[in-house]
């Protein structure tokens, strides 16, 4: 079947399958099905016992009538304050990234590592005041995985930075950091949100393997499609994060008012409160993908490629007027909404081939992508 308007202005079915996958994201209850990763397992633990307590009371509290009026009054009133203080929060870039742990040195490394006269002695002077990311590079080059990667016997540690950086060397750094970078803005400590992020970081990989597909078939700059698939989930991660810090920060005050006060029907309706994970999916939907560029812009990076790139992703009404490089970041990234939609048995046959013939996938690429392993990304 050869779609009619293929690559022009998108057609209101390829949105809404798109709108499902950020559904099934954000609000699906899928959790057992989507792949293990490398995520805070002990926090997992505290999430699902605070999930189960949490059906288990609002199961209580709505069997007894006095209970359940309460609960829905107390509810609905904590529901409406916490969606009315979310909606403020993207009134501006500034309080976003307060809850966020993007930066612009994050993004002057992203830059610096497109430039065509990259140096590691530059690189080392940029990656000093990201201390969280040193560490990680350092903790990488001395773990069994890297040393086995580079078929090394020692056991010696390295700590010394330049080192390091030698040992990785330049093509690799120009796909673990953004890989690294993109694992450090995900929201991992809200424990509201931990189902949705663990999902989110699966997304991210499968694209990112894609990109680094289509990029070999095409034989194009692999790093900056690669880069783009990656932070072109930024807006995401912020979105998410703002929201959960919404949420539990509000909730959270008004379990220690109820407990102040001893108002222990009040403290379990908003213990049973659940996370608006509906409100949310809408904001992601309206702000996720604009943010992108807005941050960059508050950064005053406005004339980087990467914020070039990120804007013209977004605000590009047909797929066939992008570039290149942006064309092959959003093919891998329907590519994989289309294979994790699948995973769950919510994509038909013929939905596929309609985003296949929207976003112009060619019979040669289709193949090249279905020879990949998509299970896990490896970034050594």
């Amino acid at each position: 079947m050869v779609f009619s308007v293929a690559g022009g202005m998108k057609p209101g079915m390829i949105i809404d399958i798109e709108n499902r996958f950020y559904h099934l994201l954000i609000v699906g209850n899928e959790q057992s099905l989507w792949a293990e990763d490398d995520l805070d397992d002990e926090l997992l633990d505290v999430a699902n016992k605070l999930e189960i307590e949490q059906q288990a009371l609002q199961e209580r509290l709505l069997k007894q009538q006095q209970q359940k009026q309460v609960f829905e009054a107390v509810s609905s009133q904590l529901m409406a304050t916490i969606i009315d203080s979310m909606q403020h929060q993207f009134d501006t870039v500034e309080p976003l990234l307060s809850h966020s742990t993007v930066s612009s040195q994050q993004w002057l490394l992203l830059e610096f590592l497109q430039s065509n006269t990259l140096d590691l002695s530059r690189l080392k002077k940029v990656l000093d005041k990201i201390s969280w990311l040193s560490r990680d590079l350092i903790n990488l080059v001395n773990s069994p995985a890297f040393r086995q990667s580079r078929a090394q016997e020692t056991e010696v540690q390295v700590s010394d930075l330049k080192l390091v950086l030698n040992y990785i060397g330049i093509e690799q750094l120009k796909l673990i950091i953004p890989y690294y970078c993109l694992r450090n803005w995900l929201p991992k400590k809200n424990t509201s949100i931990l189902w949705t992020t663990r999902k989110l970081w699966r997304f991210a990989n499968v694209a990112a393997i894609a990109a680094k597909a289509l990029g070999e078939f095409h034989e194009g700059d692999i790093s900056l499609i690669y880069t783009t698939t990656l932070t072109n989930l930024m807006g995401t991660t912020v979105v998410l994060g703002n929201c959960a810090q919404v949420f539990e920060g509000i909730r959270g005050k008004w379990l220690r008012e109820a407990s102040d006060s001893r108002d222990k029907a009040v403290h379990d309706a908003v213990l049973a409160t659940e996370f608006p994970s509906q409100q949310v999916f809408e904001n992601v939907l309206k702000h996720g993908s604009k943010l992108n560029w807005q941050i960059l812009e508050h950064f005053e990076f406005g004339n980087l490629k990467f914020c070039k790139v990120l804007h013209e992703i977004d605000q590009t009404l047909e797929f066939r007027k992008l570039c290149t490089d942006s064309a092959l970041a959003m093919k891998a990234t329907v590519y994989a909404k289309t294979l994790l939609m699948e995973e769950q048995q919510q994509l038909s046959p013929q939905e596929k081939q309609l985003m296949f013939d929207y976003y112009e996938f060619s019979t040669e690429e289709l193949a090249h992508l279905k020879g990949k392993n998509y299970r896990k990304q490896n970034i050594l």
